[in-house]
């Protein structure tokens, strides 16, 4: 299957047909993807402000109103079925996955739709800069940094980051593409020793996959929507959705639509 030129729609029929379940890094090039919290109403001011205050890991995308399932950017798609994989928390911790939440979702629940890195991927693949998760089939590396965002009320969480290796010079090509990519984490947070963020041992992420780092090449962070995941799941908030980390929602935007000419 040509998962790289699928249309949205294609992929998320494939989704909720049970034909896919594996991470989206590299599939539906050029169409924005977005990472999905789904959390009670209560909750949902607090952590739309959030959003605001940390705009680098958690640029907005959609804003549902409460209990309904249908975003704005993807035509005839519905948020309980058309991600490859959700998590599901009770009072901060996991209680498993799943690949569907319509038994889960109610009509108090509001759900948010995030930018994600996964959305830049194409253009540094067009200019000649190594995407080394999708070279090697994997899901990015993703890691818990020792920054801390800006909290609101009960979200307080440190900073996720992706890393994706490649020499100085293609690092500053990524900062120049990714620059433009404002509402998927536009440039890097960081680039070079892993220490100076909290990163102790890059063979061993937080989530994700490691991936191999060659000779002469650096690691380069961009802040990740998993941070996200962190927030709504730091407190003890009794129910709350999101998508399992790399297993992304495909929207109907387009990566260069949202990015500063």
């Amino acid at each position: 299957m040509d998962t790289e030129n699928l249309v949205p729609a294609e992929l998320r029929q494939l989704i909720r047909t049970g034909k896919w379940q594996d991470p989206t890094s590299g599939v539906c090039a050029g169409y924005v993807q977005a990472n999905l919290v789904i959390l009670p109403k209560e909750y949902a001011f607090h952590f739309l402000l959030f959003c605001v205050r940390n705009p680098k890991p958690c640029p907005i995308l959609d804003v549902l109103e409460p209990g309904i399932p249908n975003p704005r950017i993807a035509s005839g798609a519905d948020l309980r079925t058309d991600l490859p994989k959700y998590r599901v928390y009770e009072h901060g911790n996991m209680k498993g996955e799943v690949s569907d939440i319509t038994e889960f979702f109610n009509d108090q629940m509001v759900s948010f739709l995030l930018g994600c890195s996964f959305s830049f991927e194409r253009a540094l693949i067009r200019a000649g800069v190594p995407v080394r998760n999708i070279e090697e089939g994997k899901n990015v590396s993703m890691y818990i940094t020792n920054i801390e965002c800006e909290p609101c009320g009960p979200f307080h969480p440190p900073l996720v980051v992706t890393m994706r290796p490649m020499s100085p010079a293609q690092a500053v090509r990524a900062t120049q593409i990714t620059t433009r990519f404002h509402l998927t984490h536009g440039a890097p947070v960081h680039i070079g020793e892993p220490a100076e963020i909290g990163i102790r041992n890059l063979s061993k992420p937080d989530f994700g996959d490691p991936v191999t780092i060659k000779e002469g090449e650096i690691p380069v962070f961009w802040a990740c929507g998993v941070t996200s995941i962190l927030a709504v799941t730091s407190e003890d908030i009794p129910f709350v959705i999101t998508h399992s980390p790399g297993h992304m929602f495909v929207s109907d935007l387009r990566d260069e639509d949202l990015t500063i000419l």
